[in-house]
Order: structure tokens, then sequence, then C-alpha cells
């Protein structure tokens, strides 16, 4: 299964979290075992992490899961444009599930 593309905004000093439902021939993955985890970065072939998302499975057999960052993470990423993706991994299976622009938009209210 090739990875989804999709383009997410982030609001500098919010939370932020996103709910997927994962399927794969239109039936849900069954996410059991499985650990989430996803990366901004500035480029693709940037070595700096800008953020990291904190992954979890919301649902395992309904293919369900969930990835969020912290306002206190959001507040300290300059604004502009990024890169990201979200994978799932067991063991030393990793499947990239997801993944896009992430544009973060400033804050005004501080």
């Amino acid at each position: 299964m090739a990875a989804g593309k999709y383009n997410i905004t982030i609001d500098q000093g919010s939370d932020f979290a996103l709910q997927l439902t994962i399927k794969e021939d239109a039936v849900a993955k069954n996410l059991t075992g499985f650990s989430v985890r996803g990366q901004i970065r500035p480029s693709t072939t940037s070595s700096t992490v800008s953020a990291s998302f904190t992954g979890s499975i919301v649902n395992a057999t309904g293919g369900i899961l969930k990835i969020e960052i912290p306002n206190a993470t959001t507040a300290n990423m300059a604004a502009g444009k990024y890169v990201y993706d979200t994978e799932i991994y067991t063991g030393s299976v990793v499947q990239r599930l997801i993944q896009g622009n992430a544009t973060v938009r400033a804050e005004i209210t501080r």
C-alpha cells in the first residue's frame, strides 16, 4: 500500500490532533501490535526534526489511530512550510501511512 497524501495546517501555539482510519482494500487494517511515529522537517532531505508526533492506536481492530503535537511544541515552531510523514511499525516491519506538506500559521495572541 502506498502512503496517502494529505496536507495539514498547524496553528502555532495550539494543540494539533488528527485521527485517521487506516484501510486496505476497503477493510479496516488491524493495528494490533503496531506503534505509531511521525516527524515534521523543513524539507525531505533535512536532518533537522522540527517536531515529532505523539501517536496512539485508538481502536486497533477498527484501524483507527491518532497523531498529536502539544501546544508547547507548536509554539516553538517557526511559521512556514514543512513536510511530514507518519508510519506504523512493529519489530522490523515499517509502513508509511500518510505524508504531505505541513503549514504552520503564525500565532497572533501570545
